[in-house]
């Protein structure tokens, strides 16, 4: 029950709400109880003396207590489901500020499956439980002490024998929350796997059709199925005991009252309305406790689901701001690695990138090749500050990237991701996206300098067009397009372009370079490019090349002068250009590829 209670923070702001649904709840409670007290009344002075006018004078004060019970539990379940759900709402609206505030580390750790589990069923559990103690949690005890005392006050004797099916049931419960709890977690795990696999199903279907792979997802998704039925009937045929021996320990109490009391009834020593009276109250005092073993079920998948929720809330992003960062004032886009490097997971043991060192001048275009695997995209997730360095510093404008703003520092980068995602929405809203303000013109602008413009004229609604969720409507090509249009529009003084042309042909890519050299220049800030490119030709006017190798930059110059020095830059160029003639001429080999 801990993690439950730490997340009542989420619950505070409606305590109001709350104190008054509870006080609703008192008024049942005591309503419900009056109850057997007047069944006594009606047996042992109405119908044992024959006196008419205490049954119906006793009956109408049971009516009225059973509608004043009906009107306080009316009340106590609107307010208790208001409270719960705007518990919820606020949760909610908390873990996604919360996964936003995340750096790329975080993510990595937290699979999507994962994260939509804890954000629907999870707090779906937690919520459930905050309605719960509001209705049936606090009811439980509460009628279970007033019945207790009630009894105590009818049959002292009759109230000992209570008392000794007591022991019996608190260690039975004891014994079934210690089980109960693991096994939630291991329900929420698997829920966790299974929401994985369809997320993954579902966002690559095409992927499986166009291989003839549905038989293996199906299977795929069948095997983590079956993990979460297993799972879930481990649990259900553990709480299937629950509740017959709970029903078990009631009915042998009622037996002993009435062996007991029809004994002493014989001999005149007690009478039939406090026997009644007696069995009520028995009922109404371990009835709540069968209430509450049936609710360790529930509370042990929200306990559960309350430490899978707070493990989010009380992560920290593994990129933090200092205290007191800068803002960055007239940035001018010079970017410098120093001895930089760089390892996935906690201790970045295994070393993507080592010791890279190169200076990126405000206005310069660089360009980044390598083999699959050699460090390109991690290289230029640097330079937002996704993650931070293992060792050594970037800095922007000679200012350390951890000494900036974060805010700030993305607000001068723009970048266009290898996988080119949208948004469902129009054109207009995914290449506005981030400068909501930005004029229709703007839009068309950086639509024409992305080479995105001739398209979206050819739809009939223009750049009022759906794409659609995450771009199915459209080309691999016209997302790349609309996602450069997107950075651009921002006017960053850093453009990151992450492969962000595989899907375009060569002669819009030519078109596209050209267009980016003509806005860079007319604009009044210059623009630092980096561009991690597959294709030689995306890179020849390039004013620096890094050719990146295993994580070290294997070699750095011109286009040029790489082919003169770097083997695996000449096998790259040989490779997708063909051998150099003998008579080569840089100058003119350069211009015959643009």
């Amino acid at each position: 029950m801990r993690s439950i209670f730490k997340l009542y923070r989420f619950v505070k702001p409606y305590r109001l709400y709350s104190i008054v649904a509870l006080i609703l709840l008192l008024g049942m409670v005591a309503s419900d109880l009056l109850i057997p007290r007047l069944t006594q009344r009606i047996i042992d002075q109405g119908i044992a003396s024959g006196d008419l006018r205490v049954v119906w004078t006793t009956a109408l004060i049971m009516l009225g207590a059973a509608l004043l019970s009906a009107l306080f539990a009316l009340g106590n379940n609107y307010l208790s489901v208001r409270v719960s759900q705007n518990f919820a709402h606020d949760l909610r609206s908390e873990l996604v500020r919360k996964v936003q505030s995340f750096s790329f580390g975080n993510l990595d750790e937290l699979q999507t499956g994962n994260l939509i589990t804890r954000s629907t069923s999870d707090i779906h559990m937690t919520q459930m439980i905050v309605m719960m103690f509001l209705r049936i949690l606090t009811r439980a005890p509460i009628w279970a002490i007033g019945a207790s005392v009630l009894l105590v006050i009818t049959s002292p004797k009759l109230a000992l024998m209570m008392a000794a099916f007591i022991p019996v049931i608190l260690v039975f419960i004891l014994w079934f929350a210690r089980k109960v709890r693991p096994l939630f977690l291991w329900v929420q795990k698997s829920l966790d796997r299974l929401n994985t696999v369809l997320q993954e199903n579902l966002a690559g279907v095409r992927v499986v059709k166009a291989f003839v792979r549905e038989k293996h997802e199906v299977k795929r998704f069948e095997q983590a199925n079956v993990e979460l039925m297993a799972k879930n009937i481990q649990v259900m045929r553990l709480v299937a005991v629950l509740m017959p021996t709970m029903t078990l320990i009631l009915n042998l109490g009622v037996a002993g009252i009435i062996w007991y009391g029809g004994s002493a009834t014989l001999v005149g020593g007690m009478t039939v309305g406090k026997i009644v009276a007696s069995i009520n109250y028995l009922a109404f005092a371990l009835f709540p406790l069968m209430m509450l073993a049936g609710m360790l079920a529930p509370i042990g998948a929200a306990d559960a689901s309350a430490s899978r929720i707070l493990e989010v809330l009380e992560s920290d992003p593994k990129v933090q701001e200092k205290p007191g960062a800068r803002r960055l004032e007239n940035p001018r886009g010079k970017i410098t690695f120093e001895d930089v490097s760089f390892g996935y997971g906690q201790s970045g043991v295994e070393p993507i990138l080592s010791n890279v060192t190169f200076t990126a001048e405000a206005g310069e275009t660089v360009a980044i090749l390598g083999a699959t695997g050699s460090g390109k995209s991690t290289l230029i997730h640097l330079i937002p500050r996704f993650y931070d360095v293992t060792d050594g510093r970037i800095t922007f404008d000679g200012i350390d990237l951890r000494d900036l703003r974060i805010h700030s520092l993305r607000s001068s980068v723009g970048i266009a991701l290898q996988e080119a995602v949208l948004f469902g929405g129009t054109v207009r809203e995914n290449i506005a996206y981030g400068r909501v303000d930005a004029t229709d013109d703007e839009v068309r602008t950086a639509a024409q300098a992305a080479q995105a413009a001739e398209f979206i004229d050819a739809f009939p609604d223009g750049y009022d067009t759906v794409v659609g969720q995450r771009g199915v409507t459209l080309s691999g090509g016209q997302r790349q397009r609309i996602a450069i249009a997107r950075a651009l529009l921002v006017k960053p003084q850093v453009l990151i372009l992450d492969d962000s042309t595989s899907a375009v042909d060569i002669e819009t890519e030519v078109k596209l370079q050209d267009a980016l050299d003509r806005l860079i220049t007319d604009s009044e800030n210059s623009t630092t490019r980096f561009i991690v490119a597959q294709r030689i030709s995306t890179v020849l006017l390039a004013d620096k090349i890094l050719v990146l190798d295993k994580g070290r930059i294997e070699s750095m110059g011109t286009h040029t002068e790489l082919l003169g020095r770097s083997r695996i830059y000449r096998e790259i160029y040989e490779s997708q250009l063909g051998d150099l003639p003998p008579n080569w001429n840089p100058s003119a080999e350069v211009a015959s590829h643009v």
